[in-house]
């Protein structure tokens, strides 16, 4: 079902395809840095890591720009970026085909896709399991799994990757069933491979330890007629819940992308009509750029700017389906209008004080569900730089961003108490230089609305089958999206050590939250947002948050004194 949050990232992405096709140079940056994620894990997982991943990503994005001009749709934009990347692998099958390749050799001395997703995402259990399952595929299992990953991750819809595979949506239903149900084979020889079965172990004596159809076929009969490796200990999970809502693999440091020099001239890109002033910047000599974008530590991005140019463009992610969760307050859903637990008057029209610091978030009522919001004050700003781009997820404990600049921040929550339930360990602000603000909160819902029809104790916080998350005592209930607005320059970083959490966060503008917040039940949300900031810096300060920088960020204090 499409979501606010889908709706409000379309419009973003249009106007910045629109401004690219014009020949903006930030809205072309912002577009490949944006991007280049997703293809690089379509690229990535189709081919397992091999060494011709940099290539064909490199090709895909070079095209891409190339042919932005000729794209009429940008609503189409992401289905033609994938199907790009398609026909980039599917050519590289057939040069392949000349030079036999060896396919189960990944780059050098370097891990393959599935080990990179492993161990970059922090994969446990069976989630590890069915990254490690991929390596079993066939080739063009594998390319249209990379494709299913990434729609049940929320990052495609079916109808693009039908699109991407050239075949109508019921012809995808059925190779994706079957593509599931070789994974799932696959899940149970890589469950097998990490027993203990004497059988198995003679069997693989002469096995090289690579992954082939041969292999595949010789360990699943096995299987089928071994009573110890056909037995399951634990119930198995289906693939696609495990990986509903599993975060991209972010692209490695040292990546570089230059698209001046991909195999193309100037001249070559001149004759698909992309406009001279845009050629001007993908001719740039380039060192670990994209476009005007720098890859730093961990595979972020970070605009790169001179004296003399405009201040960046906030950005959101694509997504195809809304992922956002949040903690709440108490185990079971608030009724709408009610108070949590411990209420206190909400900080947006409690102080007085123009000292900044003087209010901080605390525990506050939950308005009333179809009461509209005050009007969000419009503060100043020339743009908010992260050094996790446009869209940064955060879903482990240690995972951080810097927000540096003037500008408005989205903080959108993402919980999971399916994996691990129990107490929540909050996130922190730390290195404060300057001042933030918790201006608002929207999304829709508090995450302690209920949000099933049928099962009454369900909320964003779980429910009595699967468990809750539940907050430090004095900690303020969230919303699905919470906003702030940064004058300086802080950073965020998550503490998870007890519930199963992470936070999306995106720079954002005052028109797109003032949108979110007045977007309530006529337009199918549980509720309005609610506005906190008051104009001056009586606006309530988020809770632990510090001008520090402790080596342990989960220290910093709920009181916020700064």
């Amino acid at each position: 079902m499409r979501t606010y949050a889908d709706a409000e990232a379309g419009r973003h992405w249009r106007a910045t395809i629109a401004a690219a096709q014009a020949g903006d140079r930030h809205a072309l940056d912002e577009l490949v840095a944006g991007w280049l994620p997703l293809v690089y894990n379509v690229v990535g997982r189709a081919l397992n890591g091999h060494a011709d991943v940099d290539d064909v990503v490199q090709e895909t994005m070079l095209r891409a720009v190339g042919n932005l001009g000729s794209l009429r749709d940008p609503d189409s934009f992401r289905s033609w970026l994938v199907a790009i990347a398609m026909r980039q692998i599917r050519d590289r099958a057939r040069r392949r085909t000349d030079r036999h390749l060896d396919e189960s050799a990944a780059r050098d001395g370097a891990a393959d896709f599935a080990e990179l997703t492993v161990l970059k995402l922090q994969l446990e259990g069976q989630r590890r399991e069915v990254a490690e399952a991929v390596r079993w595929l066939d080739d063009e299992d594998r390319h249209l799994l990379s494709l299913w990953w990434l729609e049940v991750a929320g990052e495609l819809t079916r109808r693009e990757l039908a699109a991407a595979v050239g075949i109508s949506r019921q012809h995808a239903a059925v190779r994706v069933q079957r593509v599931k149900e070789r994974l799932e084979v696959s899940r149970g020889i890589v469950r097998a491979l990490d027993g203990a079965c004497p059988g198995l172990r003679d069997l693989t004596a002469r096995w090289n330890g690579r992954p082939d159809s041969v292999w595949r076929k010789r360990l699943a009969r096995h299987i089928r007629g071994c009573g110890y490796c056909g037995g399951t200990r634990e119930t198995v999970v289906p693939a696609e819940r495990l990986l509903a809502g599993i975060a991209l693999v972010p692209v490695p440091v040292g990546f570089t992308l230059s698209l001046g020099l991909g195999g193309k001239t100037a001249a070559a890109a001149t004759s698909v009509g992309w406009t001279a002033k845009v050629l001007g910047v993908l001719t740039k000599p380039a060192v670990a750029v994209t476009a005007g974008a720098t890859l730093a530590a961990g595979g972020a991005y970070v605009a790169v700017r001179t004296p003399d140019d405009p201040p960046p463009r906030a950005a959101t992610l694509p997504t195809a389906v809304s992922t956002s969760a949040g903690p709440s307050r108490t185990p079971g859903p608030s009724p709408s209008g009610s108070p949590s637990a411990s209420p206190s008057p909400s900080p947006s029209a409690s102080g007085t004080s123009s000292r900044y610091g003087s209010v901080v978030d605390a525990v506050d009522r939950a308005p009333d569900p179809d009461t509209p919001p005050a009007a969000l004050p419009h503060r100043p700003g020339s743009g908010v730089t992260s050094t996790g781009g446009a869209h940064a997820t955060l879903n482990h404990r240690g995972d951080g961003v810097t927000l540096s600049g003037r500008g408005y921040v989205l903080v959108r929550w993402q919980i999971s108490p399916q994996y691990r339930a129990g107490a929540l360990v909050m996130p922190s602000w730390t290195g404060l230089r300057g001042k933030v603000f918790h201006v608002a909160s929207g999304g829709g819902r508090r995450m302690d609305d209920p949000v099933s029809s049928t099962d009454p104790t369900a909320t964003g916080m779980g429910s009595s089958a699967t468990g809750y998350a539940v907050l430090p005592d004095g900690t303020q209930q969230m919303w699905q999206n919470e906003y702030f607005y940064v004058d300086g320059r802080v950073t965020l970083t998550v503490n998870e050590r007890g519930a199963d959490y992470g936070l999306n966060v995106f720079p954002t503008t005052w028109d797109e939250a003032e949108e979110d917040l007045t977007h309530g039940p006529a337009q199918g949300a549980v509720r309005y947002g609610l506005v906190r900031d008051t104009g001056g810096d009586d606006t309530p300060v988020p809770q632990y948050l510090t001008r520090g920088t402790p080596s342990d960020p989960a220290t910093v204090a709920q009181r916020s004194r700064v």
